[in-house]
């Protein structure tokens, strides 16, 4: 802090490949720079001259001439050290260092900024130490995740601490008595993931980096959406990959690390571990770090699991029969090469933490033909038999076309529609090669095509899915995004959007909703609601002037409250729009005249061209020139029109969501264009409907599709008997109609009222006394402000909030209250709240009308013979 070109660093010699771990070596070591980085200095007076592993280093604030190390060495042993010379010389303090899954995972180490030798180790729970290093205590983390990386202090704050752990950020603001957690930041990494089938509503599961594995809701019935309350951690420690079964939604499967398998019962929770074990005399089994789980295609009750050989059970994982032997090289991979030889005993070996090697990573079962079973594993083998595992071929996938031998077999799929086709996606990155490696057989693994195509370089593959319905469809979970294909891997399109550019481990379809469901390793989950127009996207239809897809079905309920505001510190998943959503396409999009003009311009102006006048007449006729417009029309199963909604002109692609609503009955302001009030939104009935798409052009319209039907379906019956939908619907309508009634006639009271007050001051501006004229006009005043009452309530209590006696729009207020939050339908309260609105409504209509058509022109045409100004 004294001395900006005063620099401390560390290095670190260390390597990890699928097989091993090398946490250290002679090339990690401290040097100290004091012109900026421009030269170094290597520090070793007092340091470990055996091999180091992980260093964290911390300057102290308060003296900067002291420097802490915390060194890790050889076993998972090592100490903090520390220099009171500007790390000339060190003094071994302690045998302090980070532990659990090895100091390599940890290791960071931070001086107080407020207090002198308070330093502050990472690891599993924070040590801190007050004495420089000599003595550490843990510091206090209830309620709070274990595993901390990285610390921040404030240097106004002594009690102030911000630490990063495995599970988010936790702040304490009195130095670790307490904590809040910082709820906002969907931050989880997913590496596998599951759906059920569950009805209404599918969950989604999936395994995390030490958060256990977590499952809940895909989307909620509420008009908030969808937050942490409605997701649970169903299993502990790391997870990985779970499995649910079809048809059955309250059995799971989920997995720790290494192959701890455990199936839940979901409507209890409780936990049975179903891990297979060895026989009599057999040695343990390699399970990877992510082992393997499939449910099989043929059977709900059979699921397979992988170790080094492959099992299957068929009671749901109570008892396991192993149906092949050691499908992998069974290396001794201590004799393996890292760092590009070979290495003693005595190396900076550590596979404490790190996953077996030699094991299965991938399993498939063709759900075309019963048995057809492949795996892949971590050190180059894919492995297929027909017979259930009597018979097994292995094929190594350096047969695979420029596939090295070492590939890690990241994902196999057995194809949906063809029984002799599979797919395979590699990876070789712990071997220094990003190359993303994707295959296709379609003679079950005897030969293979690339199927990369125009895939970025160093875009690993993690994992493949296959659209149900469209064989040619296939989707890829990448290093960087998702990709999709419409035409079997000739050429991938990646998602961009709302989609970030970061690793997604896994992918998944759920068939009933058409949802593709992708687990990324560090921002949660996303979820694609219906991708199914991506099954009608055709190098023709691209070409086309537009295009409209497939509708899915609609849900007809009424959306939840929910619970109160919680302001931005919770996370908020917004649920899929409600309502029916219409999917289209625009090669070109529609623009005004002005809009290509002044993209000529653009343009003409980039290439140092000259720009002209385009004319007055041109100028006018973009004046003129109301803009393009698109519209979706839905009509019901009769062909009568139910609405027409304006929708995005621009080319692409879009998405427009309709609420499953009728127009808005309220009046229009003419003279500030707006609508006059509230109508209750009241939804269509259930059934068949139909949307076409549209273009207006200068007031012309075309039609750009044919009429696409799809369905609005009732979601739920309440407990209580009420009114069929039919007659839902039918009471909505009519307390929307006299809504828009209550409206208009509330607009023409205002306007008649206003006129009134204008021609009193146009009597004003005649040459007559005071007199009869004026009386009449201040007695149609006051019947105006009579109605009014009638129909709003005594203004003088309303503006101190006093109750009034019931009006016709309090009426129609108890009747659309009482029925738009259900679909229960209108109790006998709500019935006759509506009749005595509609009656006196009748009446005061009839008394506006005497006024406005009568009275208002009768005393027109009188100030008019006084020579009174014109009211307009």
């Amino acid at each position: 802090p004294r001395n900006p070109d005063r620099i401390y660093a560390a290095t670190w010699q260390r390597h990890r490949n699928v097989a091993a771990y090398m946490g250290g070596g002679p090339g990690t070591a401290i040097y100290r720079s004091e012109d900026g980085g421009e030269t170094w200095e290597k520090l070793t007076d007092g340091l470990p001259t055996s091999n180091m592993g992980k260093i964290g280093l911390a300057i102290s604030p308060q003296k900067p001439d002291v420097i802490y190390a915390a060194i890790e060495l050889d076993r998972r042993t090592g100490g903090v050290f520390r220099s009171e010379n500007r790390g000339a010389s060190w003094k071994k303090i302690s045998q302090a260092i980070s532990g659990a899954t090895g100091p390599h995972y940890y290791q960071e180490l931070y001086a107080s900024p407020h207090a002198f030798d308070r330093i502050y180790l990472a690891d599993v729970r924070i040590q801190v130490s007050d004495d420089g290093g000599k003595t550490f205590r843990r510091l206090k983390e209830q309620f709070k995740h274990s595993d901390n990386h990285v610390i921040v202090f404030r240097n106004d704050d002594p009690d102030y601490l911000l630490v990063g752990t495995d599970g988010g950020l936790y702040e304490s603001f009195d130095l670790a008595e307490s904590w809040r957690f910082t709820e906002n930041l969907p931050i989880t990494q997913f590496y596998k993931l599951a759906l059920d089938d569950a009805e209404p509503i599918y969950h989604i599961y999936g395994g995390t980096q030490d958060n256990g594995t977590q499952g809940g809701l895909s989307r909620t019935l509420k008009y908030y959406g969808i937050t942490s309350d409605d997701w649970d951690i169903v299993l502990g420690a790391d997870g990985h990959q779970p499995a649910t079964e079809p048809g059955n939604p309250d059995i799971i499967y989920a997995e720790s690390q290494e192959g701890n398998l455990t199936r839940i019962d979901m409507t209890t929770g409780e936990r049975v571990f179903i891990q297979p074990q060895p026989g009599e005399g057999e040695p343990y089994e390699r399970y990877n770090w992510d082992a393997p789980i499939l449910v099989s295609p043929h059977d709900p009750a059979r699921i397979y699991y992988a170790s080094q050989r492959v099992w299957r059970s068929d009671d749901r994982g109570d008892s396991w029969t192993a149906i092949s032997g050691d499908l992998t090289r069974n290396q001794e991979r201590l004799s393996l090469p890292i760092m590009d030889k070979t290495w003693s005993w005595d190396a900076a070996w550590d596979v404490n933490a790190m996953s077996n090697y030699n094991t299965i990573t991938s399993l498939a079962e063709s759900p075309l033909q019963e048995g057809l079973i492949y795996t892949g594993t971590d050190d180059g083998f894919i492995n297929m038999t027909e017979d259930g595992g009597k018979n097994w071929k292995k094929i190594e996938v350096s047969h695979l076309p420029g596939v090295p031998a070492t590939s890690f077999v990241n994902d196999i799929k057995a194809d949906l529609f063809d029984a002799n086709t599979v797919y395979v996606a590699l990876d070789n990155h712990k071997y220094g090669d990003l190359t993303p490696y994707l295959f296709k057989s379609t003679d079950k693994g005897k030969n293979w095509k690339s199927i990369r195509s125009n895939l970025p370089d160093k875009t690993i593959v993690w994992r493949l899915v296959q659209d149900h319905v469209k064989p040619e469809l296939l989707f890829l979970g990448t290093e960087f995004g998702i990709y999709f294909t419409v035409d079997g891997g000739k050429n991938w399109i990646k998602f961009t959007g709302s989609i970030p550019t970061i690793p997604f481990r896994d992918l998944a379809i759920q068939r009933r909703e058409n949802d593709l469901v992708g687990a990324s390793f560090g921002r949660s989950f996303y979820v694609l609601d219906d991708y199914s127009p991506l099954r009608e996207i055709t190098e023709e239809k691209l070409k086309q002037e537009a295009s409209l897809f497939s509708v899915r079905d609609a849900w007809w309920y009424i959306p939840q409250i929910g619970k109160g505001k919680l302001g931005g510190a919770d996370f908020l998943a917004p649920n899929p729009p409600f309502g029916a959503v219409f999917t289209y396409y625009l090669k070109d999009g529609y623009k005004t005249k002005r809009q290509i003009r002044q993209e000529k311009e653009k343009k003409q102006i980039k290439e140092n061209k000259a720009v002209t006048f385009p004319g007055w007449d041109s100028v006018e006729m973009e004046l003129r020139q109301e803009p393009p417009k698109v519209w979706l029309t839905v009509f019901d199963e009769n062909g009568n029109t139910v609405r027409k909604i304006s929708a995005p002109v621009t080319k692409g692609f879009h998405r427009v969501s309709w609420e499953l609503t009728y127009p808005s009955s309220i009046a229009i302001d003419a003279r500030r264009n707006n609508s006059y009030g509230w109508s209750l939104p009241a939804m269509v009935v259930p059934g068949t409907y139909k949307v076409m798409l549209s273009k207006e052009i200068d007031g012309v319209v075309t039609t750009l599709s044919d009429t696409i039907s799809f369905r609005v379906k009732q979601l739920q019956k309440g407990v209580l008997k009420g009114a069929s939908p039919e007659e839902v619907v039918v009471f909505w309508k009519e307390i929307r109609q006299i809504q828009g009634e209550i409206s208009a006639t509330s607009l023409e009271l205002n306007n008649a009222f206003t006129k009134v007050k204008a021609m009193q001051k146009a009597l004003q501006r005649t040459e007559i006394p005071p007199g009869e004229p004026d009386k009449k006009l201040h007695d149609m005043k006051q019947e105006l402000m009579t109605l009014m009452e009638k129909l709003n309530g005594n203004p003088s209590k309303n503006e101190i909030g006093e109750k009034n006696n019931p009006t016709v729009k309090s009426r129609v207020s108890v009747a659309a209250e009482g029925v738009q939050n259900s679909t229960y339908g209108p109790t006998p309260t709500h019935e006759q709240s509506l009749g005595i609105a509609r009656k006196e409504l009748d009446v005061l209509n009839a008394g506006l009308q005497v006024i406005t058509e009568e009275k208002i022109p009768k005393i027109e045409k009188e100030l008019e013979a006084l020579g009174a100004p014109v009211v307009r």
